[in-house]
């Protein structure tokens, strides 16, 4: 490897190094402050790496790997969402017992695999950094032991994951053996020309399909994300939502984009009415939910059937509003998550819409960010969401796919009504109004993420424009 190289992986040796330290640190002496302090710092060092590693893109190393402008916009999000993460994962596991530092490893090991998910390219470098991924959410979704439906959740997540990446490696096989040749640009080449498959290729690419439609929770495989939602610790729902999502959606934008669109009308529509059933299925199956992570798991599954319009429309646009999108979609999810963080207890997690009622008169300011990031997940103006939202249509449009377009706008009126129930609720009286504290760190992190909401929500063309050209 050339000193070039060395250079382009500054941020995953950053954070491939964190962990090891952390381990040496505990051998040592257990404190929860110095890993906290230590995690910040690497995850700040790896985001400042991007600037470094920025002029030196594209850059190709080995046949597993790219590092350029479009990994990095990803990697930004991935690493700015994991700093904010590791802030709200101090907050909340401080209250649990024992091993709170390994928390930490863990974090940054998943971390580490969703970075190098989104720079594979080759299904080799795919799969390693979706099971070091995969691996690490399966020990933090169960990670607090006491709890058995964290337990349970991690088990469930566990077998669902495992079915998932079956078809995955199934369809790598059948891909490989087709084509010769497991370099995305090359089965992407074999895969344009989707009219012509041979039936082992063709098999191949819809298991690998399948595969991903487990890992983002598309119907008709979502069931288990409730399930794991309401399992798992609040940061850690929230870097599932955000993180692994985000890093999957990556991959599959970057396999798509070399296709330029579906020859194969069978496989075309097929996506389409995934992608309109994921739509109808995760709103409305959102609208009678009492519990506030279910409800926010439900209404992912409609965001990511909005986010296939991207895949379907098969253009730069496409590419372009599906980067704003994730951006859009991570800091609110943060937000709706990170409050949900922030207000839980020791013996389990506030998320019952119930637990927020009165909110407003226990603690204002979380209970505006709040409205507000259920606002912007609904699409409301002047928001993050709805400009995100507003991308996705034009490039629905101009591709000609109007009925995506008109899906999606029609679920986004349908999610109002679970999205403003929140809010009501907040806003509504409560007899026990007792003052809900949150620490410093956890009012900062609130403050980012509303400026992230409405700085894209009012100023969206400065953030578009950078997308546009370093994409």
């Amino acid at each position: 490897m050339t000193a070039l190289d060395f250079i382009c992986l500054a941020p995953f040796l950053l954070l491939a190094s964190a962990p090891i330290i952390i381990m040496l640190t505990i051998t040592i002496t257990r404190n929860i402050k110095v890993v906290y302090g230590f995690s910040l710092l690497m995850f700040l060092l790896s985001f400042i790496s991007l600037f470094i590693v920025a002029p030196y893109t594209p850059h190709v190393i080995t046949p597993l790997f790219i590092i350029d402008s479009y990994s990095l916009l990803f990697l930004a999000i991935i690493i700015f969402a994991g700093f904010l993460i590791t802030i709200l994962s101090y907050i909340y596991i401080s209250q649990q017992g024992d091993d709170k530092e390994e928390y930490f490893i863990i974090l940054f090991v998943a971390t580490l695999g969703a970075s190098v998910l989104v720079v594979a390219n080759h299904f080799i470098s795919f799969f390693l950094g979706l099971e070091t991924l995969s691996i690490s959410l399966y020990i933090l979704v169960a990670y607090i032991k006491t709890r058995s439906y964290s337990i349970e959740a991690g088990v469930k997540f566990l077998v669902i994951a495992s079915v998932a990446s079956a078809f995955l490696l199934f369809g790598m096989g059948l891909i490989y053996t087709a084509t010769g040749s497991m370099n995305f640009k090359a089965v992407a080449s074999a895969l344009g020309s989707l009219h012509a498959l041979s039936p082992i290729l063709l098999t191949g690419f819809v298991m690998l399909l399948v595969g991903i439609g487990f890992k983002l929770a598309l119907v008709p495989f979502h069931m288990w994300l409730p399930d794991v939602y309401q399992g798992a610790p609040a940061p850690v729902t929230a870097l599932i939502a955000t993180i692994s999502k985000g890093a999957v959606l990556a991959i599959a934008l970057r396999f798509f984009m070399d296709i330029q669109g579906f020859n194969n009308q069978a496989i075309f529509i097929s996506l389409s009415a995934i992608a309109i059933i994921s739509m109808f299925t995760g709103n409305l199956l959102a609208l009678n939910q009492g519990n506030l992570k279910r409800m926010l798991a439900y209404s992912s599954i409609a965001h990511f059937g909005y986010l296939l319009i991207t895949l379907l429309a098969g253009s730069t646009e496409g590419i372009h509003s599906a980067i704003f999108y994730i951006a859009s979609y991570t800091i609110t999810t943060l937000g709706a998550f990170g409050i949900i963080s922030l207000l839980s207890v020791c013996s389990g997690d506030a998320d019952s819409i119930d637990d927020y009622k009165g909110l407003f008169y226990k603690n204002p300011f979380v209970a505006i960010v709040m409205a507000l990031a259920m606002l912007s997940l609904a699409g409301i103006p002047l928001t993050a969401g709805f400009i995100a939202k507003f991308y996705l249509v034009l490039a629905g449009v101009k591709s000609g796919l109007w009925l995506l377009a008109f899906s999606l706008v029609i679920n986004s009126v349908i999610s109002l009504y679970y999205y403003l129930r929140v809010v009501t609720v907040m806003f509504t009286t409560s007899d026990q109004v007792k003052p809900s504290t949150i620490p410093l760190m956890g009012n900062l992190v609130l403050i980012v993420i509303v400026i992230g909401i409405l700085f894209l929500g009012i100023l969206p063309a400065w953030v578009s424009d950078i997308i546009a050209n370093l994409s």
